[in-house]
């Protein structure tokens, strides 16, 4: 099973909805034999990538709302981020420009490590409260997870997997994609949003048994043809 997941490294519900998803998918008895492959999404390409807006400011001019009105929403998806055993500091957090990152998720992934540079990009932004479009601070973080620090600054100097990522952008407008997470199970069932984990498990279980061959439930006992020839069963086998 293909699970394709397009997500932001600024987006909460981003990093809210994959933990959730990862939730369900341990409970999954075929979790083995599914194959989780992040795409890219920014929620704004066209941001600096050093602002000088806090998320506060920034969710009030996008939104129509008050700083306290920011804040007071910001504090609600902290406490759902929590309730998934994730601390969120929206007060630090840096806005930027995420193409970057992206670029490096891609870059992670040639090397095997997509799932590891996806998680500690989000964590690094939440939590850490750290400028994940300075390269400085990406090249620190592929570190972290073992890439190499002078082939991750090499990578991020030009333009490698920057058309990896816009072609992940252009499928997502492709497919109808409006806002992350956005979770696509074998190309053919569609989850918008951070769900409760036991939608995303009644999802993997719907599309696991959909794409297995059927149960035979009955067999040798009847009467029946094969290509080759047909044969009674010994009960009606003429005398």
């Amino acid at each position: 099973m293909k699970i394709e997941v397009w997500s932001d490294f600024v987006c909460p519900f981003c990093y809210i909805g994959k933990r959730r998803f990862e939730q369900a998918l341990a409970k999954f008895p075929q979790q083995n034999q599914v194959e989780v492959i992040y795409r890219s999404f920014e929620l704004d390409p066209h941001a600096d990538r050093d602002s000088k807006h806090d998320t506060h400011e920034m969710l009030a001019a996008k939104y129509g709302m008050s700083y306290e009105q920011a804040q007071a929403m910001t504090n609600n998806v902290a406490q759902q981020a929590a309730g998934v055993g994730l601390t969120f500091h929206f007060h630090t957090a840096i806005q930027t420009n995420t193409f970057d990152a992206h670029r490096l998720m891609y870059f992670a992934a040639r090397h095997g490590k997509m799932h590891e540079m996806t998680e500690r990009l989000l964590r690094a932004h939440f939590t850490d409260s750290e400028h994940i479009g300075n390269h400085k601070i990406l090249v620190a973080l592929a570190k972290e997870i073992g890439l190499d620090p002078n082939e991750t600054a090499n990578m991020l100097a030009g333009e490698e997997y920057a058309e990896e990522v816009r072609k992940d952008e252009q499928e997502a407008r492709t497919i109808g994609v409006q806002g992350v997470p956005f979770f696509v199970i074998n190309r053919k069932y569609a989850i918008s949003g951070a769900q409760p984990s036991e939608v995303f498990l009644s999802a993997l279980e719907k599309a696991w048994s959909e794409e297995q061959p059927l149960t035979i439930l009955h067999d040798s006992a009847g009467d029946g043809c094969t290509d080759v020839a047909c044969s009674p069963n010994s009960k009606n086998e003429a005398k």
